[in-house]
């Protein structure tokens, strides 16, 4: 398997919804610059399933948050729904991911002051949603959890968070669900559980998902998997 940086990753038929044309990101650190992206070319059209397998420190997650708009690159180009990421603002930038992008961390990151229903209700208060409310309740009954909507997260189980993460991410319909290792602090049963959610949601919205994950059962279930390596990508 040959680790490559010019030719494109692409997939043979349709429009790329998620185009990066040679993007590289560098990052300082106290000894010096760290080349963490080295050129990525990379196509993924709507609707796909694109799963990233890779060792730790290999740069999976920083091209995830290169994609959401998170990290700034440090040349290159990325293309999402005929958004030009590298010339929009801060602002702009931010209304891209309310209106587009879905995002869920192994960490769950739920706001431990907010119910499960507020925490689900955040981004579409935060896009002056009038009916958040009623929406974030349709969305907690999508994973089965109506009935804990006034719980906290520290009230919740693992899998019970994570599918309040799950259910956030998608309440906002997005195009393109980024996944950091949604399963990485489940035991295996819940893990299982809720991914098989996570794909039962992608395919009911057609959103297109990039997944990251060490675990190769679970890459084998999107419909392309990708490897990378020191900071380059290569289709298995």
């Amino acid at each position: 398997m040959a680790f490559i940086n010019t030719p494109n990753i692409h997939q043979k038929e349709g429009v790329p919804l998620i185009t990066l044309d040679k993007v590289k990101l560098d990052l300082e650190s106290g000894a010096g610059k760290v080349n963490i992206l080295k050129g990525i070319n990379l196509e993924i059209c709507a609707g796909d399933s694109v799963s990233i397998v890779g060792p730790s420190g290999a740069g999976k997650t920083s091209l995830l948050m290169v994609i959401a708009g998170i990290e700034a690159i440090s040349s290159g180009k990325i293309l999402i729904s005929n958004n030009d990421l590298t010339n929009l603002s801060e602002d702009k930038l931010a209304r891209f991911r309310r209106d587009n992008v879905g995002i869920v961390f192994q960490a769950f990151r739920l706001i431990p002051s907010m119910t499960a229903l507020e925490n689900v209700a955040l981004p579409l208060e935060m896009a002056g949603e009038k009916h958040a409310f009623s929406r974030a309740r349709k969305g907690l009954e999508l994973v089965n959890l109506l009935d804990r909507e006034t719980h906290y997260p520290d009230q919740l189980s693992g899998g019970e968070q994570q599918r309040i993460a799950i259910a956030r991410a998608f309440v906002k319909k997005p195009k393109i669900l980024l996944a950091d290792e949604p399963t990485g602090n489940l035991d295996e049963k819940t893990g299982e559980a809720t991914i098989n959610l996570l794909f039962d949601l992608q395919a009911s919205y057609g959103a297109t998902l990039i997944l990251i994950t060490h675990d190769q059962h679970l890459a084998k279930k999107c419909s392309r998997t990708l490897s990378m390596l020191d900071g380059l990508l290569s289709e298995n």
